[in-house]
């Protein structure tokens, strides 16, 4: 039974490996390295794998672990996100056009600039994820999550444009 489990673990860790590297990704910080948050997230998905009841989709409830194990790591560090410099362990997330790779870095550099919510209700979006979807794994209403994106998406929008100013 208890090799069963395990197997199932496995499976499922590496079927939503980059998911969970995505979202560790927009709070690694300095304090709080990439793979230190990915095996933190890995080891809070063990903990609470016996007791996930298929009550929501797989993909929601490792989002949702994944997002609350990055914030509270952050929290327990005291380390307020700042803007990282992608590095090249970011390299698995485009293979493609270096003039894609410039945009998708630069639109990293912005996002990591947001809050941790919206840090969080972006990426999800940037996942396609719907808006229950996002709204089931923040804990927000459908509609708040629909304000709070045209909000974030408006300032990127600001933000972006203030650094091509530059």
């Amino acid at each position: 039974m208890r090799d069963h489990t395990e197997q199932q673990f496995l499976s499922i860790i590496k079927e939503y490996e980059r998911v969970i590297y995505k979202v560790c990704y927009l709070y690694a910080t300095k304090n709080a390295p990439l793979n230190d948050l990915y095996q933190e997230v890995v080891l809070n998905i063990w903990k609470a794998f016996g007791k996930f009841r298929g009550e929501s989709k797989i993909s929601t409830w490792i989002y949702r672990i994944a997002l609350n194990t990055c914030i509270s790591f952050i929290r327990k560090e005291k380390n307020i996100p700042e803007v990282v410099t992608l590095t090249q362990e970011a390299n698995w997330m485009t293979d493609d056009q270096d003039e894609l790779q410039v945009m998708l870095k630069e639109l990293h550099l912005l996002i990591n600039q947001l809050g941790q919510l919206d840090k969080s209700i972006i990426l999800l979006y940037l996942e396609e994820k719907s808006y229950e979807e996002i709204s089931e794994i923040t804990g927000l209403t459908v509609t708040n999550v629909a304000t709070k994106l045209s909000r974030i998406k408006e300032r990127l929008r600001k933000m972006n444009v203030e650094n091509n100013k530059r």
